[in-house]
């Protein structure tokens, strides 16, 4: 029995080990579908890229053509002009002589005769060697060797894509420097310090925060990423892996990571109007984090909501845009009509100030980034430091000063929003212009990105209907002013 026991342990490591390598070949179906699938974008790159560069040589070639043409055809034509004219004159000389010689006046004759015949010698040496000689021939003096290039074609083949080095080893997340800080994640990884491999970049993925399937959310070649516009108390799975010439390496091990770091649950009375059915607004669990938040990130990029829940694109940029903004979440249905109503709710609130990084170089900050103004008369635009892409969220704005009359905005943009002109005035941003503020006025936004609108009050009285509709897309709390403003 003692015989058996020790033999079975033997087999049951062998059986381990066959259970894992069978994972390991599993993984490599994925990976070589993965690998083929790259591979063959590749090469289609490559060849369209060739078939490219033919054609535009195809074009030129074909321009020196034309302008061969052109030149032959310009010779000829001249050649024909300048004879015809010599021929109409020579025609002409001829039918006055014989005019001349059908004189009967013999002393006529002999007083013209001497000048005519001097005149007639000059013009037949006119028609002298070469004149009636082609100055262009009809042939094309080229000759396209294509040999060359047809051969390279033949013998255009894989051995240069032959790479002797192997694929990079998986990358190890650095938990040390992971974290999130409201609705933003930051990964950082590294390779396994004996890996000597050569790796030409990362490819971060993260899930939808529902268990959804990973998507791409950053490649590049830094090792650190920052991804913001994501829910606030929601739970993200990270995962990297790395890449170069012979292929991707398998994915690092799976990092589980929870936003809304920096909520804090308070009561407070919603100075808003705020519908009348949505009236069970829940507490976000805040998320408590022994991580250090990085200031800056050579990697960040971006979520943005589609046409749904799970369907996410991604905007890549390399700023550092941390912070968050105030966030709601509801249990109610949707609500049908507005009103003005003060409620006391649980509400969690997650604060955030004015970005110097994204600013217009003319915005003057103050009171820790929660204070701008500006030193220029044209308007300037300067953005919050955090962006949204889901949920429901509202904040406020002060006027502290209102001199002249001037024309501030106050809305949402999106990170490449025109930053030297009112905003609004592109494409990337909604804005609510002056409309009755005065200095102590206060400013309510209210963005609602799962109804995809936008609402704005003026001292708690919402200002007109619903402002915009159909916004979609990863957008940041936005200011224009000019010097005779500060918010």
């Amino acid at each position: 029995q003692s015989q058996l026991s020790q033999a079975l342990n033997g087999l049951s490591d062998r059986a381990k080990e066959a259970k894992e390598f069978l994972v390991q070949l599993r993984n490599m179906v994925q990976q070589i579908q993965e690998n083929s699938v790259e591979f063959e974008a590749c090469l289609v790159a490559q060849c369209d890229a060739l078939i490219d560069a033919l054609n535009r040589r195809k074009a030129q070639l074909l321009s020196r053509v034309n302008k061969e043409h052109e030149h032959k055809l310009k010779v000829v034509r001249d050649q024909i002009s300048h004879c015809t004219v010599k021929l109409r004159q020579t025609t002409g000389l001829m039918e006055y002589c014989l005019e001349v010689i059908k004189e009967n006046d013999p002393s006529g004759f002999l007083q013209i005769s001497d000048a005519l015949i001097r005149r007639v010698h000059l013009t037949e040496d006119q028609w002298g060697k070469g004149t009636l000689t082609p100055r262009m021939t009809t042939d094309f003096d080229l000759n396209l060797d294509n040999a060359p290039l047809l051969q390279s074609i033949h013998q255009l083949d894989f051995v240069q894509m032959k790479v002797s080095s192997p694929v990079p080893a998986p990358p190890i997340l650095q938990l040390e420097e992971c974290c999130t800080h409201n609705n933003s994640a930051t990964l950082s990884w590294k390779q396994p310090p004996l890996s000597t491999v050569q790796v030409e970049g990362y490819i971060l993925e993260l899930d939808d925060g529902n268990g959804g399937q990973f998507r791409e959310v950053y490649v590049g070649k830094e090792t650190m990423c920052t991804v913001d516009g994501l829910h606030f108390n929601s739970t993200y799975s990270a995962r990297v892996k790395a890449f170069n010439k012979s292929g991707v390496s398998p994915y690092s091990k799976t990092l589980v990571l929870q936003t809304s770091e920096d909520t804090q649950s308070e009561e407070q009375t919603l100075p808003f109007p705020v519908p009348l059915e949505r009236s069970q607004l829940r507490r976000m669990s805040p998320f408590s984090s022994t991580l250090n938040l990085q200031p800056s990130f050579p990697g960040r990029s971006y979520f943005e909501l589609r046409s749904s829940a799970h369907q996410l694109s991604l905007h890549s940029s390399l700023q550092s845009l941390n912070s968050a903004g105030c966030n709601f979440e509801t249990q109610g249905s949707p609500y049908s009509q507005l009103g003005k109503f003060d409620i006391k709710k649980m509400v969690a609130v997650a604060w955030f100030s004015f970005d110097p990084a994204s600013a217009h170089a003319d915005i003057i900050f103050s009171n820790d980034n929660l204070t701008v103004t500006c030193n220029s008369y044209d308007d300037r635009v300067v953005l919050g430091k955090t962006g949204f892409s889901k949920g429901l969220h509202y904040w406020e704005l002060s006027i502290d000063r209102y001199d002249n009359h001037p024309d501030p905005a106050f809305g949402v943009a999106r990170i490449d929003v025109l930053k030297d002109a009112m905003l609004g005035k592109d494409d990337k941003a909604w804005a609510m212009t002056e409309g009755g503020i005065t200095k102590g006025a206060t400013v309510g936004v209210l963005l609602d990105l799962t109804r995809r609108t936008l609402t704005f009050s003026i001292n708690e009285d919402q200002q007109g209907p619903v402002a915009f509709e159909n916004l979609e897309g990863l957008f940041f709390p936005a200011v224009s002013l000019n010097r005779n403003v500060q918010v």
